[in-house]
């Protein structure tokens, strides 16, 4: 089913506003460009580090926030309950713990990614490998998030998934490209406040929908059984969302993605200071809260008012409910705006993901690094690693994958053990070294491949058991082999 020409008209207008904000960019980096190669990296990476710490809790939700969240987090209420909101409560616990634990060292010396805190610590072949570890993982899972823009467009104009990937990641890759990481950051303020302010007239218009309004809605979720459930105190390490996991398991996920990974961790280098950094971190952690409960709460409301007026056919993936009701049900204009902000999350990650995939492409690889002492052609291979990357984005963004929620947190968890062990190594351990890192950070993605492969362990368990082995490992390892170097901490 095709959506209304006027609902066409404003997703193709906002398409084309949003990369003409970020194109306006482009001057500051044609400036920077005629300083060192410092500047150039300072300005194009970390956005010159004038954003407010505001503007950075805002660019990190929406960072974190991808068109699977938007059309996945409804899908799981509508097929389930509302328990995954148990999750959310872990993210909060993680946030705090970023902030005690690895936010000073980034703090400590003018670091444009994340990997150079491994550098100082475990030297610079370790370096190479977090950052390798960060390339494949944000690649691979970007690309999940990439494929539900397909999803979505496939359900609104019914034209070819590859098109629809295809268009939007250039536009993408367009002012990324050009603006750098200021441009980033502002589309993403303008991003996250078109999808919110979407998201909550998604959630009065289905309210209004249904026939006897909220009363209705308690009552028929509790003859569907625990509809309304939030919390699930098992021990099962199957479930995926019980209290225990999601409070532990998403405060280990939180740190790794937020403390580890440099697609959110660049966001807290270009903050003005270490105290704007820890302000835009914990503030995003309140808004994420807030988002995920209006989410879920529209993924219960579509199940109701599905009772009235089916939505989806037999056999056909709950995935497609929300776009589908947007399409069908939502009157002329509002319904293109409500799906520009679903395709304005989908911009908002893939530029945040292209931009720090070029920063750890172009830093974090001294054969790349070291060849770059003059600006221009500094800014020209950062400009170059955002094409290529993008590139790459398409490709995996072709591919076909599971369930796009649960695909991407899965996809993510893999490595992000690993990587957050080998960061708490480096923290916490001072008598840890190189080699204790490596063959620890083996070690755990060994381990955690073990337990996705052959057992029923919720992926919500991945990130601490990947974290603990390689902690473990690298500890007991540093301390057989104490002839090798280390760098102090």
């Amino acid at each position: 089913m095709r959506i209304h020409p006027l609902d066409l008209a404003i997703v193709v207008a906002y398409l084309l506003g949003v990369t003409a904000l970020g194109m306006r960019f482009r001057r500051v980096q044609r400036t920077a460009a005629t300083g060192d190669t410092t500047a150039v990296g300072r300005e194009y990476f970390l956005g010159g580090r004038t954003a407010p710490w505001w503007a950075l809790a805002f660019s990190i939700v929406a960072t974190e926030t991808s068109t699977l969240t938007i059309i996945g987090t409804p899908a799981i209420s509508y097929a389930g309950n509302l328990t995954f909101i148990q999750l959310v409560f872990g993210y909060l616990i993680g946030r705090v713990l970023i902030v005690l634990l690895l936010l000073p060292g980034y703090f400590r010396g003018e670091f444009f990614t994340a990997y150079a805190l491994i550098e100082k610590r475990f030297g610079e072949k370790m370096r190479a490998v977090a950052a390798s570890t960060f390339l494949i993982t944000r690649a691979i899972a970007e690309g999940v998030r990439v494929s539900a823009i397909a999803l979505v467009v496939s359900v609104v104009l019914g034209t070819s998934e590859k098109l629809a990937v295809l268009i939007v990641i250039a536009l993408t890759v367009l002012y990324t490209f050009e603006g750098g990481m200021k441009a980033v950051i502002w589309t993403d303020v303008a991003q996250l406040l078109l999808y919110l302010t979407g998201s909550a007239v998604t959630f009065l218009v289905l309210l209004h929908r249904i026939p006897g309004g909220w009363s209705e809605v308690t009552q028929v979720a509790a003859a569907a059984g625990h509809k309304l459930q939030l919390l699930d105190f098992s021990w099962n390490p199957a479930a995926k969302y019980t209290f225990w996991s999601g409070l532990i398991g998403g405060a280990f996920l939180t740190m790794a993605s937020h403390g580890t990974d440099q697609t959110i961790v660049q966001r807290l280098l270009a903050a003005k200071s270490e105290r704007d950094s820890r302000r835009a971190l914990l503030t995003s952690g309140v808004i994420i809260l807030m988002q995920f409960t209006v989410f879920l709460l529209i993924g219960v409301l579509l199940y109701v008012f599905a009772q009235h007026s089916p939505l989806l056919a037999a056999g056909e993936r709950a995935d497609r409910i929300l776009p589908l009701f947007l399409v069908r049900e939502m009157p002329a204009g509002l319904a293109g705006l409500l799906l520009a902000s679903i395709v304005a999350v989908a911009m908002s990650n893939a530029s945040g993901s292209l931009n720090s995939l070029a920063a750890s492409s172009v830093l974090d690889f001294s054969r790349l690094h070291g060849q770059n002492t003059d600006a221009r052609r500094f800014l020209r291979l950062s400009r170059g690693m955002t094409l290529a990357w993008g590139l790459v984005l398409m490709g995996f963004g072709l591919v076909k994958w599971g369930p796009l929620l649960e695909a991407g947190l899965t996809v993510a968890s893999l490595p992000f053990g690993s990587l957050l062990g080998l960061f708490l190594l480096g923290t916490l351990d001072r008598r840890a070294n190189a080699r204790g890192a490596l063959v620890g950070m083996f070690a755990g993605l060994v381990a955690i491949l073990c337990v996705f492969g052959f057992t029923k362990v919720a992926f919500t368990w991945y990130v601490l058991i990947g974290a603990s082995v390689t902690f473990a490992t690298g500890w007991a390892v540093s301390r057989v082999r104490r002839g090798d170097e280390r760098v102090p901490a």
